[in-house]
């Protein structure tokens, strides 16, 4: 229990007593609930509107319905249907039920759907439904499953639209898999009790059962004795007397008689056999859920009239009337849910693909996902753009690096987030704050390619930035930022992982379509702990979740899936295109696909093989080890698939250069200053320019170093256009010269100096004549610098000595930064150890706490009180219980304290004050009773204030007593310790048999 709920261990609990009260409380039963799979929810929703206690073959009929039954059925046809009153008035055609319960601030304009999308587990939940045509009688087309078509024929007419009875088939499967469910609920403490009184804990039940305020996943209403318990005595007997029922002498007789009668099948097929025409249409409305519909109860149609004065409806407001659940169980055949999903989704169709094709892939998207992240870094190391002030990166920075990366936005966006949560980005923490790599990207790109990749694939995994989000709207209507805040999303690690996982369950080249993805994580995990499921691409018309403010989810994946690469096929649906109704975990699921393709984890759908080393688990290893041990093995699988990097190009004679591979990383460098990458791909194109040729020159390079260079490194002779190139643009190159006057200009040609005080583009340059080689500016010289290269010059920046200055631009670093935490969703699982420790403080907790001992010296002064007091934990002691609660002590000397199975909460055990369970003696006895348990070897129990002021209550085992410090074994925490004398504030002897 404490492996599958870790919420409960944080804090350990100090007991079973404050261990039971902490697995009981809403928010733990909630997180509980919400991590079943479909059918085990499904279990507990059944066991909500169950008896309580619940024998197992009544929850198995509840989930099987009856055996072979016949379609129950009442004479009538669908008229009368249209005289029902609808929320806005009149009847007719467009006479609606609503879908919410009397009482509901959008009651008056919503109307009920019988369920969710075809398949569903259970109705809509809470919210405005889409209105359903009823002049017909059938049931609305998106609500209705495969085996509601409506048959009101005859005697059969009431069942007509509910469903008929399951396939021998069915009941097989849900009787095979009803015992794992149980167990499940078993071991996330949700039931309790044997077989034959099986008990969904309280606070599960009053989460799933059916109320007012929050209808049941199941669709069924109250029972009739919920749904009566306001009607007067006489109403309750005209309705066993219209019922043919003998009169009885109180309400709760009356309720339990009409009760029995909706739960006796043949009875209740002869009552329905005398329904009017209209009356099976009016049940078959409300029969699956919502149970509540909207009628006038003053002045009914006679359909509805009937079935008020028969208790087939009752009444639940002045215009408001309910289906009671026995009723409903009827008509549904004995079963709580319209399709129990015994068994998950089979993870099909898939595609085959050749395995090495699939490895060979997603190799090559790896070294594309290397090559971007190094392009990305490589920019923002000398030009990082500026942080908002509210955190993150502007729209138009995104924008910038989009085009510069030749990607789009939401892949620029998932780049950025991918190298912020490897740690190789981050702001630099200056006043005027930029983002810049860090000091951990210059180590990154020392390791060899496919550790680099594992670095990343290593980040990605547990990250939970989720970059999808950005472009979309917070709670509050402010764009998502990339890097910004607010990006956080807790469950896409576990998402994440576990969409992996199912792909590697395939066979080793096999891919599955999103959508069958979809399915089986939705079986796993249902979408809220009220069972309304996600809408799925066959809903039309699906609305947005409930809380979105406009363009939260939905924008952000619509801009998503139609801006990534390839999205279209990952998520080819109406729910894709415009996800306005999936749930969080559906699109981070979609997400998860697309973004192993473009990391390479993935190729053509298929999960690679270093994909799948990358999921491996290592359960003897720490978490952090464990991780490294999956990223080095992943690593290993990588590096025969990644090409060598060349140490040559292919130059052309039209001023480019080819690289047919990957480069090594000096020549790369060089390259990309001596030229400007013209296309990417299999082969990168570089092309020669006069501005990438004295951007070369400007970074200190001479003409014959890129002659020697570019010799060196082709497989081709250097082309004459470009030797001639490189040669023109050298000769012009410095001959003027820049300096700082503000500015000023020197050039040994005065001819040249005259040429540019006659241009008319320098007149912005406020230059004017010196000397005949010397020209003086108003301007700065780095502005005067990029105005004549504008111009179309050459200039050369010299410093105060004369020389040529080498403008390099710096590559910036921020100081050592870590990379971000990801957000967990609820606590970690703790591992064996802690397991173990846990499970050891519990059962010394509960010792200490229910043991019997012998009273204390301050017992014996007074009686003690016989109140319930609170433990040192704040929890009371166990009342009732199996395991006992401690016994209020009797005064008088040599009385035993002792803890007694299924008593009342008793005062605390050698206590002197009422409301303080710890015991109370004086220095003098404590001391002599820890010298007497040193020789004897017995146990003791001791009260115990750190030095936090913290009292608890401990049972140890002295083994000496001196210099006032008693060493002792303590039970509570299964280690020896040493306890200073004076914090301890009293003890006692466990009695015999405790010890």
């Amino acid at each position: 229990m404490l492996q599958a709920r870790p919420d409960l261990l944080s804090p350990v609990p100090n007991d079973l007593t404050q261990l039971a009260t902490r697995a009981g409380t809403r928010a733990s039963v909630v997180r509980a609930v919400e991590r079943l799979d479909r059918f085990a929810q499904q279990t507990a929703e059944a066991l909500a509107v169950a008896p309580d206690p619940c024998p197992y073959e009544t929850l198995r009929d509840l989930l099987t319905g009856d055996e072979g039954a016949e379609e129950a059925g009442g004479t009538g046809d669908a008229r009368g249907t249209d005289e029902l009153q609808g929320p806005g008035g009149a009847g007719g055609a467009g006479g609606t039920w609503s879908a919410q319960p009397p009482g509901h601030a959008s009651a008056a304009g919503a109307a009920s759907g019988a369920g969710a999308a075809s398949g569903s587990s259970a109705p809509q939940g809470p919210g405005p439904a889409p209105p359903a045509e009823i002049a017909s009688g059938t049931r609305p087309d998106s609500a209705a499953g495969p085996d509601s078509a409506t048959r009101a024929t005859g005697a059969t007419g009431a069942a007509a639209g509910v469903g008929a009875p399951l396939r021998a088939e069915e009941r097989a499967a849900i009787v095979a898999e009803l015992p794992r469910a149980v167990a499940t609920l078993r071991e996330q403490a949700l039931i309790w009790g044997g077989d034959d009184r099986l008990r969904l804990v309280r606070t599960a039940r009053e989460l799933l059962a059916p109320s007012p305020t929050s209808p049941s996943p199941t669709g069924l209403g109250p029972t009739v004795q919920e749904a009566t318990s306001g009607m007067s005595p006489g109403r309750l007997q005209e309705l066993l007397a219209a019922a043919g029922q003998p009169p009885t002498h109180d309400p709760v007789t009356a309720a339990a008689a009409l009760a029995e009668l909706f739960r006796d099948r043949a009875r209740m097929t002869a009552l329905l056999d005398g329904a009017p025409a209209g009356a099976a249409a009016v049940l078959a409305k409300l029969t699956w859920g919502p149970p509540y519909g909207e009628t006038s109860v003053a002045s009914p149609t006679p359909p509805v009239g009937w079935l008020l004065d028969h208790g087939l409806l009752l009444p639940s407001g002045p215009r408001n009337v309910v289906l009671p659940r026995e009723v409903a169980l009827h008509l549904r055949h004995g079963r709580a849910h319209r399709a129990p999903e015994p068994f998950a989704p089979p993870l099909s169709p898939t595609t085959e693909h050749d395995p090495q094709v699939v490895d060979n892939t997603a190799a090559g998207q790896t070294f594309t996902a290397l090559a971007t992240v190094e392009e990305l870094l490589g920019q923002w190391e000398t030009a990082g753009p500026p942080v908002l002030r509210a955190g993150g990166l502007s729209v138009r920075d995104l924008k910038r690096t989009a085009v510069a990366l030749d990607v789009s936005e939401p892949v620029a966006a998932f780049w950025i987030e991918l190298t912020y949560a490897a740690g190789l980005l981050a702001s630099d923490g200056e006043t005027d704050e930029r983002y810049a790599p860090t000091p951990a990207y210059d180590d990154w790109l020392r390791l060899p390619a496919e550790e680099r990749w594992a670095r990343l694939a290593a980040a990605w995994l547990p990250a939970t930035r989720t970059s999808s989000l950005v472009g979309g709207r917070d709670s509050r209507g402010r764009t998502l930022a990339a890097l910004g805040p607010e990006l956080d999303r807790s469950p896409a690690p576990e998402v994440r992982r576990r969409v992996l996982e199912l792909l590697a369950t395939l066979p080793h080249g096999a891919a599955a379509a999103p959508d069958v993805l979809l399915a089986r994580l939705r079986w796993e995990r249902p979408t809220g702990h009220r069972g309304a499921p996600a809408p799925t691409a066959s809903t039309p018309g699906a609305a947005a979740p409930s809380g979105s403010a406009p363009g939260t989810a939905s924008s952000a994946a619509t801009w998503y899936s139609a801006a990534v690469p390839g999205a279209a096929s990952t998520a080819a649906s109406p729910t894709a295109a415009s996800p306005t109704g999936e749930d969080l975990r559906s699109r981070l699921a979609r997400w998860a696909v697309t973004e192993a393709e473009m990391l390479g984890v993935s190729g053509r759908g298929a999960l690679s093989a270093h994909g799948r080393a990358l999921l491996e688990r290592h359960p003897d290893e720490p978490t952090a080890a464990e991780s490294e041990l999956a990223s080095a093995q992943a690593a290993r699988l990588l590096a025969p698939l990644l090409p060598d990097p060349l140490d040559h190009v292919l130059l052309q004679a039209d001023l480019t250069a080819v690289a047919p591979g990957p480069l090594e990383r000096p020549l790369a460098e060089t390259l990309g200053i001596l030229a400007d990458v013209e296309s990417k791909g299999g082969a990168t194109v570089y092309r020669f320019t006069p501005e990438s040729v004295r951007r070369a020159l400007d970074a200190g390079r001479t003409a014959d170093d890129v002659h020697t260079f570019l010799a060196a490194h082709s497989r081709t002779p250097v082309p004459q256009p470009l030797a001639y190139l490189v040669d023109d643009v050298a000769r012009k190159h410095g001959r003027l010269r820049i300096g700082a006057a503000s500015a000023y200009l020197r050039c040994d040609d005065d001819t040249l100096l005259a040429e540019i005080l006659a241009d008319r583009r320098s007149a912005g340059l406020r230059l004017r004549r010196l000397a005949p080689t010397v020209l003086a500016a108003q301007t700065p010289p780095d502005t005067l610098l990029e105005g004549l290269r504008a111009m179309g010059y050459a200039p050369a920046a010299e410093s105060a000595e004369g020389d040529v200055l080498v403008s390099r631009a710096e590559a910036q670093r921020t100081p050592p930064r870590r990379p971000p935490v990801p957000v967990p969703e609820g606590p970690p699982v703790p591992d064996t150890a802690l397991l173990g420790a846990a499970v050891r403080a519990i059962r010394a907790g509960d010792l200490a706490a229910t043991a019997p001992h012998k009273p204390t010296v301050a017992a014996e002064a007074g009686p003690e009180t016989a109140s319930g007091p609170e433990t040192a934990s704040g929890s009371r002691p166990r009342a009732g219980s199996g395991s006992g609660a401690v016994a209020g002590a009797g005064a008088g000397a040599g009385a035993e304290v002792r803890a007694r199975s299924g008593s009342g909460a008793g005062s605390g055990a050698g206590s002197a004050a009422s409301g303080d369970r710890l015991p109370r003696t004086t220095s003098a006895d404590t001391l002599a009773t820890m010298q007497a348990a040193a020789l004897t070897g017995s146990n003791v129990w001791i009260g115990y204030v750190n030095a936090n002021g913290a009292a608890t209550q401990r049972v140890i085992a002295p083994v000496r007593v001196e210099g006032g410090f008693v060493t002792a074994y303590d039970h509570t925490a299964d280690e020896v310790r040493t306890y200073p004398l004076h914090r301890i504030t009293g003890a006692a002897e466990l009695a015999e048999d405790a010890t």
